[in-house]
């Protein structure tokens, strides 16, 4: 299969060596590392620079976009810039982060799970960060999905998702609309992949309030927005991002922020999210 990997670079000169090495290290290894530079004002270009003149299959290009970090629409707004240089020559696409270490096996496990089952459209492992000298898995979501950092799409199902929207919430809509088109979503639990940056380190105070609009750009409605908030401040003991998404949500309500799904879309994503809650109900 050809692999094609992308990852978005905004000053990373203290990950970026050890994300690339672990790339270096697969089992199977990809056809094209591309890596697009956005705009990076430490050693993160020469870092790349190096790497790619060792390796022909490692390239990267320069990129000048704003330099705040916007939840969502800079990061995949990166990739894209990476998606135009690789055009549609690839049957497997990975968008991963530059804060993350895979280990060996990784890509030679997803491209495993993608040849055992046509259907599965997404596949990815499990997300861990470093706490008091151990690696605990990142609690933000489920084991059974896959994380923004470590997305790896087969081509057809990333065409019929039309791709990856260039807003908040980009990483849980990808996956509910595979779903829409009838694509399976697989994990791989035995893949530990280590986050060496925490999820929003990096984001700005108004940033906050991206989560509810995320829902809302999503059409989760106002209940199933309040249940996935509530569960998600459980899970990482954040308790005011309940507070800080209802605000979000009633601010996009109001504004009348732009949808990122269609209503049909919209209608079986509050079928499906409503079934599942029931489910983990009856699981307790």
């Amino acid at each position: 299969m050809n692999i094609n990997i992308i990852i978005p670079v905004f000053n990373e000169e203290q990950y970026l060596e050890r994300c690339i090495d672990s790339i270096i290290k697969q089992t199977l290894l990809p056809t094209k590392l591309l890596l697009v530079n956005d705009n990076s004002n430490d050693n993160s270009e020469n870092i790349l620079k190096k790497y790619s003149k060792e390796f022909l299959w490692i390239e990267y290009i320069n990129i000048k976009s704003n330099q705040a970090h916007i939840p969502g629409e800079k990061v995949i707004r990166t990739f894209y810039k990476g998606i135009e240089i690789i055009n549609s020559n690839y049957d497997i696409i990975c968008k991963f982060d530059s804060d993350i270490i895979l280990p060996e096996n990784y890509l030679e496990s997803i491209i495993s799970i993608f040849n055992r089952d046509p259907k599965v459209g997404i596949a990815g492992g499990n997300l861990y960060v470093k706490k008091k000298n151990k690696w605990v898995y990142e609690k933000i979501s489920s084991k059974d999905h896959v994380r923004g950092p470590i997305k790896s799409y087969r081509k057809k199902c990333f065409e019929d998702i039309q791709g990856l929207r260039k807003s908040i919430g980009w990483d849980t809509v990808d996956v509910l609309i595979a779903q829409y088109h009838g694509w399976k979503i697989k994990t791989d639990k035995s893949l530990a992949v280590k986050h060496l940056k925490p999820t929003g380190a990096n984001y700005s105070y108004n940033s906050k309030f991206l989560q509810g609009e995320a829902l809302y750009k999503m059409r989760f409605g106002l209940v199933l927005s309040i249940i996935s908030v509530l569960k998600t401040s459980i899970n990482t003991g954040r308790i005011l991002m309940i507070f800080f998404a209802f605000f979000g949500y009633t601010r996009a309500l109001i504004k009348r922020k732009e949808r990122i799904v269609t209503k049909e879309q919209g209608q079986f994503i509050r079928k499906h999210r409503w079934q599942k809650a029931f489910s983990n109900l009856l699981n307790i």
